[in-house]
């Protein structure tokens, strides 16, 4: 006897069990025999996979055979692989598409719950189903999918009493559905997808009870959907000639799990009594023609895993109450894509239109990127605006988001950067998005990242990037089970790779990283590729385009030494202000060592590539930056501006020497970068801010008059020591409240020491130039324009006063010139004799004595 094959129809509830098939008695029943026999000579089979069945052996124990135990036969089980004879694998005969079953691929979304295993399928029948088949009248499964037959069903077929399953899938059989049959009380399964079957789906299927699962996809039938679809499991009509509107009683006493009415022409609304479906895992319904708005019923469907109602005629806002579809995991609200692409001209419709016309209005709530499970959310070029979603939950799950060509504006949201999971992020085309790119965002990590065509400034960030998904591929959702999300997942992966604008870049079709910043308006030094380390040595092409910006400076010659494990690479900086390439290496100079490493990468990361946010200071000479090496180490960045410096070798000479400047009162200089695209010093961080803060929050404060006497005497010992006991000696020239730092315990540091010569042209003596800034300047240095070490304490006079009166140098409240020059020489004395606090404190701060 033979057994039940595995590749019978296998997605539960729909499995059928049989416990008469394991008590079989070899006993003889000729007309059965004769029966498949006759079935035998009807067909050719080059294959042999009829070579068991022999006139001198028991037909129960042939291939694809199975008995009760009176012999007679209950199931017919023979799987086709759906080749011609010449080896075709994918053929157009006429109206119908036939293809083998190892190319569900063409097929991307049909069958959930029913696709079969086709490994063990060699080869095909060919000819005509026997009338005689009609005579197994004990005959519970005929299973022919997958063979190349001719002619309709014969009609006996359809007066077999006890048949569950009829499955006859891609067979190229033609003809009609009966308007009437006289069997067929217990059928459960009736797979008939792709064939040349046409007319209507007849009324006689309403009164099966038991029937679970209906399968005409790809075949010629047409009109209307009846109601009583709803009663089924399993529903798969796509590809079909369907049309009119659905019943709006679908969902009344519903049991769909899965329901694909794909690629027809349904027209008008979608019934929200789709929304009673409650066990429905599915709902495919793309390329059609509805109309009005997505029901917010379809929020009730918390067993919905996947919705495509994309490349529709679709309008209104998107539903909030799609937020409570606590299963979803795919949502496709529009879609560029065509999963039929390949089978058009096989269709041949003169009227098929390739094109998505939902237009919605609104944004994408909230509640819906906020889904726990959601791994893909598409929805290109809807006419979807406002802000982008906020609120993106913990985003554990979330894989692919496209948003393209739409009209969002704003800012991308911070909550995108939980999303570690992402390989596809597309905002581009939206014009009106703003502001500048998290650096927190895994662009590294993305295999395809594109926010180009909208109106994003500042630098291009070094991203930071943690553990990174394998690059994305057609094969990367290959080891998940075919399910409704598997298999969007694969398909987009797919058509990612495949639609790159370098597409035919990648050697070998190996798998391609994209990453896209163009046409908007990035400023900056184009500092890095960002590319995950761990991309590289896996034979990946990457693609980075950072055209039509703002970009400026030498394109740099380095950008390319972290590239040796790509298998190729391509750059796009063209319509930018990038002049030259520069072979400048990215390194950083170390005066003195701390407790990590000190790298370029490492100091453009930490400061988020010199972001705003992480700025604490701007001065002449450039901004200073805050930046966190490693957790708990801190240093400040001063990047200087370009512009200023006159000559690499004379700077590399001279920050030399400042390196070397070793005082407890002067800012330690720990390193330096300098090259034709960036310049930065790299300082001990000191926590208590600057001298200027200090004083303006004394006026709501007291400070100890010893404070104020300790500030003062370690500045005057920095300056000490840069006018006397520097060779050369160095003069400040821009010495002033902001240029002064704290630590926590009021220990006071020079800072931007040197500065004024080597970024300017002057020498240790005299100048051609006026440094320093209004209100500090010596009136005899203003007017000369020589300075020397008596400039710099004219300046330290003025910081002397504002640090005892609260009062900035060119605050209108100060006395007059004279008067002013008066109290000069008065705090002079009582720093002096040491006298300063009953003197100065009642003078400057309108302190009483008690007495």
């Amino acid at each position: 006897m033979g057994t039940l094959s595995a590749s019978v129809i296998k997605w539960q509830p729909f499995s059928l069990l049989f416990c008469v098939l394991s008590c079989v008695v070899l006993s003889d029943d000729s007309s059965d025999k004769a029966v498949l026999l006759e079935f035998k000579e009807s067909v050719s089979d080059p294959s042999g996979l009829l070579s068991s069945w022999s006139e001198n052996s028991h037909h129960c124990s042939w291939s694809g055979v199975t008995c009760d135990k009176n012999s007679k036969v209950l199931s017919l089980n023979i799987t086709g692989s759906g080749k011609e004879q010449k080896g075709n694998n994918f053929n157009n005969r006429g109206d119908s598409v036939s293809f083998s079953c190892s190319d569900y691929s063409l097929f991307p979304f049909y069958g959930f719950g029913i696709r079969r295993n086709c490994g063990e399928s060699n080869g095909s029948l060919f000819g005509s189903l026997s009338p005689s088949i009609g005579k197994l009248s004990e005959l519970r499964i005929l299973s022919l999918p997958f063979h190349r037959f001719h002619g309709e069903i014969p009609s006996g077929i359809w007066g077999l009493e006890k048949l569950e399953v009829l499955d006859l899938e891609n067979s190229l059989l033609s003809g009609t559905l009966p308007v009437t049959v006289s069997g067929l009380k217990n059928l459960r399964v009736v797979n008939l997808g792709f064939n040349d079957i046409s007319g209507e789906i007849p009324d006689w299927f309403s009164s099966l009870k038991q029937m679970e699962m209906l399968n005409l996809a790809g075949t010629l039938v047409n009109g209307t959907v009846p109601a009583f679809i709803g009663r089924f499991r399993g529903v798969y009509l796509s590809f079909a000639w369907l049309g009119g509107s659905l019943p709006t009683d679908i969902g009344e006493d519903c049991r769909l799990e899965h329901l694909d009415l794909s690629g027809n022409y349904f027209v008008g609304p979608i019934p929200a009594s789709l929304g009673k479906c409650r066990q429905l895992r599915s709902l495919l319904l793309y390329i059609n023609m509805f109309e009005e708005g997505i029901p917010p019923e379809i929020g009730q469907l918390q067993n919905l895993e996947v919705l495509d109602v994309s490349r529709n005629s679709l309008s209104g806002p998107i539903p909030v109450e799609l937020g409570s579809c606590s299963s979803l995991t795919v949502l496709v609200l529009s879609n560029m894509l065509n999963p039929y692409d390949n089978l058009v001209v096989a269709k041949g419709d003169a009227n098929y239109v390739n094109d998505d016309f939902n237009f919605y209005q609104g944004g994408i709530p909230d509640v819906i990127t906020k889904l726990s499970k959601l791994r893909v959310l598409w929805a290109p070029r809807a006419t979807l605006e406002g802000n982008l979603p906020s609120d993106w939950g913990s985003c554990d799950n979330l894989e692919m988001v496209n948003l393209a060509q739409n009209f969002f504006s704003g800012k991308i949201p911070v909550g995108l950067t939980l999303c570690q999971k992402m390989r596809y992020l597309d905002l581009s085309s939206n014009k009106r998005l703003t502001g500048e790119l998290i650096e927190d965002l895994a662009v590294p990590c993305m295999s395809f990242f594109d926010v180009s065509e909208n109106s994003l400034s500042g630098y291009i960030p070094i991203f930071f990037n943690q553990g990174c998904p394998d690059v994305l591929t057609s094969d990367s959702y290959s080891f998940e089970p075919f399910n409704p999300t598997s298999a969007y997942l694969s398909y987009l992966a797919s058509k990612v790779q495949a639609g790159t604008s370098i597409g035919s870049f990648g050697r070998d079709g190996g798998p391609i990283v994209f990453h896209n910043f163009g046409a908007n308006n990035f400023s900056g030094s184009v500092l890095s590729m960002p590319i995950a380390p761990q991309r590289l040595g896996k034979h990946i092409s990457y693609a980075f385009h950072a055209g039509e910006n703002l970009l400026g400076g030498p394109f740099p010659g380095n950008l390319f030494e972290n590239c040796n494990g790509l298998d190729a690479v391509f750059v796009n900086v063209s319509y930018n202000r990038v002049s030259k390439i520069s072979t400048t290496k990215k390194e950083v100079t170390i005066f003195k060592e701390i407790e990590v490493p000190l790298t370029f990468d490492i100091v453009v990361q930490a400061t988020g590539n010199f972001n705003a946010s992480n700025c604490i200071g701007n001065g002449g000479f450039g901004s200073t930056y805050k930046a966190e090496i490693s957790p708990g180490v801190l240093v400040a960045i001063k990047r200087l501006a370009i512009g200023r410096l006159q000559g690499f070798q004379q700077f590399d000479a001279e920050i030399k020497i400042l390196g070397r400047l070793r005082h407890p009162n002067l800012v330690t200089l720990i390193g330096y970068h300098a090259s034709e695209t960036e310049t930065f010093l790299v300082y001990n961080y000191l926590p208590g801010g600057n001298l200027e803060k200090f004083i303006q929050e004394r006026s709501t404060r007291a400070a100890d008059w010893r404070v104020l006497h300790k500030i003062a005497l370690d500045i005057a010992r920095a300056l000490a020591y840069l006018h006397d006991e520097c060779v050369p000696r160095i003069l400040h020239r821009d010495v002033k409240p902001s240029n002064i730092l704290l630590d926590d315990d009021y220990n006071a540091y020079l800072s931007d020491f040197g500065l004024a010569r080597l970024l300017g042209t002057s020498e240790t003596h005299a100048t051609t130039g006026v440094a320093g800034t209004f209100g500090y300047v010596a009136p005899e240095y203003a007017m000369t324009c020589r300075v020397s070490d008596k400039a710099d304490v004219y300046s330290y006079g003025v910081v002397l006063l504002e640090l005892l009166s609260d009062k900035k140098a060119l605050d209108p409240s100060f006395f007059s010139l004279r008067k002013w020059f008066q109290h000069r020489s008065m705090v002079v004395h009582a720093l002096a004799t040491r006298t300063g606090q009953g003197v100065l404190h009642c003078r400057f701060m309108g302190w009483r004595s008690p007495k």
